[in-house]
């Protein structure tokens, strides 16, 4: 992250707004992973996740235009389900965003050719979701097989991303072999490692043990040195070790909006929904900002208290904002209702005279 990023993003938070957004572009998925958040039994609370009405075509661009262009991130998050599935939205809507100055990062399982015209987008950034080497990511995430992504990704450069499970962790070496296959892809530019994060009373095979969490990051710790494209600091480390105690403590679920398919129900307390165990969070966003805001500034100061005063400034000016907007909205609805009785006055007039 660049000085230059944590500027703006602290003029934004001054300004009353969040400088990330989170969509969840649509609900569908042709893939059925172990350990999905979005499709998990309380990610949306009472609401399921499934039941809520898609967007297609005109309607998903424009109505993410709108909601990019009321809350002004500077950076947005196209997750889903599969935002492949919307590729021909996506083909519109990118080149939009990207004409206002706004990273974009799409995330997905590359299980569909990825347009080969992306690769000329400016702000864009293609993530692509592989959890470990061919034998259990081919499993986990079948159709989106390896040799399906290898081909799709073919004239890009993306990151790619790994979510370390406990089965991986049983096995010596496993991370570094990953690694290494990656890394001499021409068309991974970086590599990014997030720990299983469960949700409270999960249970299950992903979850990783204490004695693994630790393995899996002393092994990160290993690999750093060897593999530029790691993206890793000993801060971020520490943090994987020491993840922020809930949601109020986590910068990323504090500056990041995130909303679901029909892009009005919000998900939180982050983007995990539900009922994260922050305790076992692995989130590589969460960790990389929680690095970034224990970062000491000359003085001593923490990041973490400018963001905190920051926060309570920006909330106070949104405040005054959304007030300032409804009192116009109340003086539009009246005036407009003065207007409707005078030509109803006027009307009656007419057909009197009539």
């Amino acid at each position: 992250m660049r000085k230059s990023d944590l500027v703006r993003a602290w003029g934004r938070i001054l300004a009353g707004y969040l400088p990330a957004l989170s969509i969840e572009i649509t609900k569908e998925c042709p893939l059925s992973c172990p350990g999905c958040y979005a499709f998990q039994p309380g990610h949306l609370g009472d609401i399921a996740f499934t039941s809520l009405a898609d967007r297609r075509g005109d309607a998903l661009v424009d109505a993410i235009l709108a909601v990019i262009d009321d809350r002004k991130p500077l950076v947005v998050y196209l997750v889903g389900g599969e935002p492949l599935v919307r590729f021909r939205e996506l083909s519109r809507l990118l080149p939009k965003i990207s004409e206002r100055k706004i990273y974009v990062e799409v995330v997905t399982s590359a299980v569909r050719p990825i347009p080969i015209e992306w690769a000329s987008i400016p702000y864009l950034n293609l993530v692509v979701s592989i959890d470990g080497l061919p034998a259990e990511h081919d499993i986990r995430r079948k159709p989106a097989t390896y040799e399906r992504i290898l081909k799709h990704i073919q004239g890009h450069q993306i990151a790619v991303h790994c979510t370390v499970t406990g089965q991986m962790m049983c096995r010596n070496g496993y991370l570094e072999e990953f690694v290494r296959f990656w890394a001499a892809r021409p068309e991974v530019r970086v590599i990014r490692f997030s720990l299983f994060t469960p949700q409270i009373g999960e249970t299950g095979p992903e979850i990783l043990t204490a004695d693994q969490r630790a393995r899996a990051v002393e092994e990160m710790r290993h690999l750093k040195g060897q593999f530029p494209l790691l993206q890793l600091s000993e801060q971020m480390l520490d943090s994987y070790l020491n993840p922020p105690d809930n949601p109020s403590q986590c910068i990323f679920a504090q500056v990041t909006s995130c909303i679901s398919a029909d892009l009005e129900t919000a998900v939180t307390p982050c983007q995990f929904g539900g009922q994260p165990n922050c305790h076992e969070c692995g989130c590589v966003a969460s960790v990389g900002l929680d690095a970034v805001g224990n970062h000491r500034l000359p003085g001593g100061l923490r990041v973490r208290k400018i963001l905190e005063v920051s926060q309570s400034i920006g909330r106070s000016v949104r405040s005054l904002r959304e007030h300032l907007k409804d009192k116009r909205s109340t003086h539009s609805l009246q005036g407009a209702n003065v207007g409707d009785h005078a030509l109803g006055s006027n009307g009656s007039d007419l057909k009197s005279q009539s």
